[in-house]
């Protein structure tokens, strides 16, 4: 891998190597971000992010909310393969908004620099503030070189993020492994019976879980309708290799 480019900020080294024709996010030696303009469906742990999108017909995927931008392969993502009109991605750190912009060539979105608590808050508390589609947290730091949640899953945390969204829309969490999914709120009576649909997934050679929740049910039959095919459950030569299940 050629490294095209390095920034030192405090006790961070940001670095952005290309791998083929892919471009890559490193902080601190954690992997961040992946994109590659040319072949965008590789099979990656961001296209289990965007896999949940298709739980909503196109013409109801309007806006989506990206709390965690990294590199933004998956705002490239989102606007690849879904017809929302408005992303909104928030990092707390502006050299992920850098690179995002740089080097994943991320344009026609907002960008916030902001704490992501303090950002949903603010956006709560105008009463102008329209709800989201498709709301994804996806906030992670890392610690000693391994990747982990920056918000704990908590029972207020998991209710805000519920509050972001239309009535019918899909909430995307990103978790560090089983056990961090399973310890957290969504499993809480008190969540659980506001909740309607309940999936997660999470490919072999991760740890991670990727959660997908909604007021209204969540029939895998329309996901298979309308996902890619190299991501979609129902393809058997599916470049995406992943394991879905409800939430118990």
């Amino acid at each position: 891998m050629a490294l095209l480019w390095q920034k030192q900020v405090g006790d961070t080294c940001y670095q952005v190597r290309n791998h083929g024709a892919s471009v890559r996010l490193y902080s601190n030696g954690v992997f961040h971000s992946q994109w590659n303009s040319r072949d965008p469906l590789k099979g990656s742990l961001w296209e289990l992010l965007l896999l949940p999108a298709f739980f909503l017909p196109e013409q109801r995927l309007n806006s989506v909310l990206l709390l965690g931008v990294g590199g933004g392969a998956l705002i490239r993502l989102l606007q690849a393969f879904t017809s929302a009109k408005r992303i909104v991605g928030v990092d707390l750190d502006p050299v992920h908004l850098e690179v995002a912009r740089r080097f994943f060539d991320v344009c026609d979105v907002e960008l916030v620099c902001a704490d992501a608590r303090e950002y949903v808050a603010d956006y709560l508390s105008d009463s102008s503030g329209e709800r989201f589609d498709l709301v994804i947290d996806d906030l992670f730091g890392h610690c000693q070189g391994v990747a982990q949640r920056a918000i704990p899953a908590n029972k207020e945390w998991c209710s805000t993020l519920l509050r972001l969204l239309h009535k019918d829309g899909v909430l995307v969490s990103n978790f560090g492994d089983r056990d961090e999914l399973q310890s957290s709120a969504w499993r809480q009576q008190s969540m659980r019976q506001c909740l309607k649909g309940a999936w997660m997934a999470h490919m072999p050679q991760y740890e991670n879980h990727i959660l997908a929740v909604s007021r209204k049910a969540l029939p895998l039959s329309e996901l298979n309708s309308r996902a890619p095919e190299k991501i979609n459950p129902a393809n058997p030569t599916r470049r995406l290799e992943f394991k879905m299940s409800r939430l118990r």
